[in-house]
């Protein structure tokens, strides 16, 4: 930069034009490579500042664009989910092994879950129709039975809790009988009483037996067998079933009412 300025000078004060062309030529080459590597260093510094005074507006659309989408995701789960409500309405509006018992449809509204015990609130009671000792379905079979009522709510034991004892029967024309007890959320149930050397195969459904006497009606199913073995020992065999109904997605189920005695 300096030869340049002295080049400047000198020809300024000189009247030797061809001289001073062939200095400025001369200069120009040097220094051009100078001049262009100087620029390259200080246009991202000037890109830096550009850049910050448009942030503001830049982190404002990015801002405003994150709630689109967060909307946009809000929007496709609601909607996912009320499918899944409509699925579960019209497959217990059409549940086979009912016929044509009367049923009240509440939606689940509460789980309470412990290692031994299982209960849902529904959201319908007395005012609705439901009373204690109903048997509650889904859209597979059996989920449990009402073990207490308020008037705009109950509570349903389900097959699983530890408490749960539901008499069951299957084989040809259902006339193997066994009692399923429930071993807590999650767990199989087990099947007592089940003779041994009885002819039982995997995936085998058991029902309610509906035997006089017995609070549930029958054929209704519980459960399908998924392990079994013989106890010559005591006689009987030793069965678990695992529940027909799928009691880890239950939206809506139908509360079976009591037939008034004849």
């Amino acid at each position: 930069m300096l030869v340049s300025v002295t080049l400047i000078t000198f020809d300024a004060r000189s009247g030797t034009s061809h001289l001073t062309s062939g200095l400025k030529s001369i200069a120009h080459d040097v220094f051009s490579p100078l001049i262009t590597g100087v620029n390259d260093m200080l246009r991202p510094i000037g890109d830096f500042f550009a850049g910050a005074v448009h942030y503001g507006s830049l982190q404002s659309e990015n801002q405003q664009l994150q709630a689109v989408i967060g909307h946009l995701r809000l929007e496709l789960n609601q909607t996912t989910a009320l499918r899944e409500k409509v699925r579960e309405l019209t497959e217990l509006a059409n549940v086979p092994f009912l016929g044509s018992l009367k049923t009240v449809t509440a939606p689940m509204i509460n789980r309470d879950l412990s290692d031994f015990d299982a209960d849902i609130t529904i959201g319908k009671g007395s005012s609705s129709g439901v009373a204690k000792g109903e048997p509650v379905v889904g859209a597979g079979g059996l989920v449990g039975v009402v073990l207490s009522v308020e008037r705009d709510t109950a509570t349903v034991q389900l097959v699983t809790d530890g408490r749960s004892s539901i008499g069951v029967s299957f084989g040809p024309s259902n006339q193997t009988y066994g009692v399923a007890v429930g071993q807590g959320p999650g767990n199989a149930l087990s099947v007592s009483y089940v003779p041994a050397l009885t002819h039982l195969h995997i995936g085998e459904m058991m029902y309610t037996n509906g035997l006089a006497g017995g609070a549930l009606p029958p054929d209704i199913p519980v459960g399908r067998v998924r392990s079994m073995h013989s106890n010559v020992a005591n006689g009987f065999m030793d069965v678990t079933l695992t529940p027909a109904a799928n009691l880890s997605q239950l939206a809506y189920v139908d509360v079976v009412e009591a037939e008034p005695p004849l």
